[in-house]
């Protein structure tokens, strides 16, 4: 039984399905208040589910099995270049709570709803007194989409904390449980960005934090995190609610707003390079930074970006200026009515720029549609 277009009270037309009653699809629907750059590209058909359940339900639906499908959280990791011809489902499973306690640990399992958002459980921890992702406070996006690419940041990163995920498989419907080995973490990567990638729906995640009385020091000698916890008055040993008010500081005074400005945080990945390389490069760049990791050195894209000229940089003109933000050179901007494609011929220039100057390739962070 086929698709047949109706139209709401409110005006748009929508597609729904007789097999599928408790389904609706809309028609050419815009994207601009679901993505944090602002762009304003169309996709074919959109809807939004909140269970597993009616989430089964739209992908047996004839729009989606024809295919292609993007699978939407909060947006904040999104470069869409194009009109999506496709399905977009929008990711609104809610929840938090913790689902046991272990005594002889001082942790608890925290399980969170996919469609949370990632900020909204960091709060939700810290009222708990649960400690363990303080550090990771005020990073944009959904919980769905944190295990994706492993979002970190200010010395920490999901891995840190995670217990498992539950995700639906697109082509069966089946709910299937993944392990903290089983999703291959790495930096900014999992297999749901490499084997799997489009093979599955988050649809929940568990993370292990820490009870307070587990006496567990807070993660805070990232420097920038010390300065702060410094300028805020807080020189005894922080508490987790500390932390995360030192990195709330950080984030704002560095990274804009998207409700002001379009943006999508960080654009780039910070390369690694090998010790060799970094020693030859800091010969000739003196004020270089450079973090060790195994087997190299990791090195700031922001320092290397801003180097070769781009920070604060704008193009265009009226509503399309588009440019680098002028406090954090990792961060691309929508100024108002840029394309994706502007922005994504900015970021080739960047990677190009950067590779002539410093022999190091630069690769985005964030997804390109």
């Amino acid at each position: 039984m086929g698709y047949r277009p109706t139209t709401g009270a409110d005006g748009k037309v929508r597609a729904t399905c007789p097999t599928f009653a408790a389904m609706q699809l809309e028609e050419y629907v815009s994207l601009r208040p679901y993505n944090t750059f602002g762009l304003d590209v169309q996709a074919r058909y959109f809807a939004r589910f909140a269970s597993v359940d009616e989430l089964r339900q739209l992908l047996a639906s004839p729009p989606v099995q024809a295919g292609p499908l993007l699978i939407l959280g909060g947006g904040s990791n999104l470069l869409l270049t194009q009109d999506f011809g496709g399905v977009v489902l929008k990711n609104e499973i809610k929840g938090l709570e913790i689902i046991s306690e272990e005594a002889d640990t001082h942790t608890a399992l925290l399980r969170a709803g996919a469609g949370e958002s990632w900020h909204g459980l960091v709060e939700y921890a810290l009222d708990q007194a649960l400690s363990g992702v303080e550090n990771l406070s005020l990073i944009p996006g959904t919980v769905g989409a944190a295990p994706l690419q492993n979002i970190g940041a200010y010395g920490a990163e999901l891995q840190d904390t995670f217990e498992r995920l539950e995700a639906l498989a697109i082509g069966t419907g089946e709910l299937r449980v993944f392990s903290k080995e089983e999703c291959g973490f790495g930096y900014r990567e999992s297999v749901f960005k490499g084997p799997l990638k489009n093979q599955y729906v988050v649809t929940a995640v568990v993370l292990r934090l820490h009870r307070a009385e587990a006496q567990r020091p807070t993660n805070s000698s990232y420097g920038a995190i010390q300065e702060t916890l410094a300028e805020l008055g807080i020189e005894a040993e922080p508490t987790p609610r500390d932390v995360s008010q030192a990195v709330v500081h950080i984030r704002r005074s560095k990274l804009p707003d998207p409700a002001e400005i379009g943006n999508a945080g960080s654009f780039f990945k910070n390369p690694e390079v090998s010790q060799s390389k970094f020693d030859e490069l800091k010969s000739r760049y003196p004020t270089l930074p450079g973090y060790p990791v195994p087997g190299g050195v990791k090195v700031p894209a922001g320092w290397l970006i801003e180097q070769a000229g781009f920070k604060g940089l704008r193009r265009g003109a009226g509503a399309g200026t588009h440019g680098v933000h002028d406090r954090q050179a990792l961060v691309l901007v929508n100024h108002g009515g840029a394309t994706g494609q502007e922005l994504r011929e900015l970021a080739e220039e960047i990677i190009r720029a950067v590779g002539t100057q410093f022999g190091i390739e630069l690769h985005p962070e964030v997804n390109i549609l």
